[in-house]
């Protein structure tokens, strides 16, 4: 299957550069994957539509919701080259465990990747220009950057000095809201380098609401990185691969998913990072599915003729053409609409969500496919 079958147009208005006014005040198509059925209703009314028929298990019972609370770094530094004077930005992604005397080496993403060499060095300022470290291009890993500080750079100097990274197609810097909007409000465990996006639509009474209604809610964490977001470059969607990423599946969490889904209930997934999350570590054990607990990693890549094991029912945003995401939601649709039909059905939602002017990607509306 060829890359460009999942491209669309979008016109540049309904690609949202800031959030709703209010956390959750977003439009909501629901899709069956099943019938093509499309309706249209608002997040908010998320509890009502989940005590619905359609979304009864096999028992009848009430659905599950899996969220990924991994909590988004400010990954994103400016600073200024040593050798030019330039303006320079970099994404940092992953600290190695290298360690250079009192310093640290990231994995980083560079803007105008190309011209960052090998020998490099940059200084960084804080907002009154006072520097707060500097650096040097240590090795190259691909499209990728190694980047030695000369002092430790964690999580709290990164709140201090670093930006909010917002994706490129939202065309501003960051403001001081995208640090609370940008960011789930059940957000736990640092390492994202972009947020799990399907989950800035829930707000805490949301969430409140959705427990009082018998709608059990469980945590998992998955570290997005940018392998989730990178373009496909390639002609064939089966030659590309992904970049690895981090998740971890608590006893808990674990426990509530296997009984649910034992129990004939259905696992909804809180947008694509929780999917990929539960389809790499569930395993068939001997005819009795279960996940694998702990701290584990994934490059898997879903895309149409996926047979999914363990989600019944998606919640996620509308995606960015020819991406891995969109390539996933066509996936699990296809599971129930039928071979390569999948792919159709989500581009003539697509479309119907052009034609109604809904808004798209991070800070956009969103989708429950059942």
């Amino acid at each position: 299957m060829k890359t460009s079958d999942f491209s669309f147009d979008l016109p540049d208005c309904l690609i949202a550069q800031y959030p709703p006014e209010r956390r959750g005040q977003s439009r909501l198509m629901l899709l069956d994957r099943v019938t093509g059925k499309r309706e249209h209703s608002m997040v908010e009314e998320l509890p009502a539509i989940l005590a619905g028929k359609e979304f009864a298990g096999d028992t009848g019972g009430l659905p599950l919701l899996v969220f990924n609370n991994s909590k988004v770094r400010k990954a994103r530094i400016i600073g200024k080259s040593l050798q030019t004077g330039a303006q320079v930005e970099f994404l940092l992604l992953e600290r190695n465990k290298e360690e250079r005397g009192g310093g640290c080496v990231w994995k980083v993403m560079a803007r105008r990747a190309k011209r960052r060499r090998v020998g490099d060095c940059y200084a960084f300022f804080d907002v009154l220009g006072v520097e707060v470290a500097r650096a040097e291009i240590v090795g190259l890993e691909g499209e990728f950057r190694l980047l030695a500080f000369d002092r430790l750079v964690d999580d709290d100097w990164l709140e201090r000095y670093g930006h909010i990274p917002l994706p490129p197609y939202i065309r501003r810097g960051d403001e001081s809201a995208d640090a609370d909007r940008y960011q789930t409000v059940y957000a736990d465990a640092a390492g994202s380098a972009a947020a799990p996006t399907a989950g800035l639509h829930f707000t805490r009474e949301l969430l409140e609401r959705l427990e009082a209604g018998g709608i059990e809610c469980v945590f998992i964490t998955l570290h997005v990185g940018l392998g989730t977001f990178l373009p496909v470059r390639s002609e064939y969607i089966e030659d590309h691969s992904m970049h690895e990423e981090q998740f971890f599946i608590s006893d808990k969490s674990a426990a509530k998913i296997e009984q649910a889904k034992a129990g004939g209930r259905r696992v909804i997934a809180v947008g694509t990072t929780s999917v990929r999350t539960l389809e790499s570590a569930w395993v068939d054990d001997e005819g009795q599915g279960r996940l694998r607990r702990g701290g584990q990693a994934t490059s898997i890549f879903i895309y149409p003729g996926y047979q999914f094991k363990i989600v019944d029912c998606l919640f996620t945003n509308f995606h960015t053409p020819e991406s891995t995401l969109l390539m996933l939601v066509s996936a699990f649709v296809e599971t129930k609409a039928g071979a390569f039909a999948g792919r159709e059905l989500i581009l003539e939602s697509y479309a119907e969500a052009i034609r109604g002017e809904y808004r798209f990607f991070s800070y956009g509306d969103a989708m429950l496919i059942h």
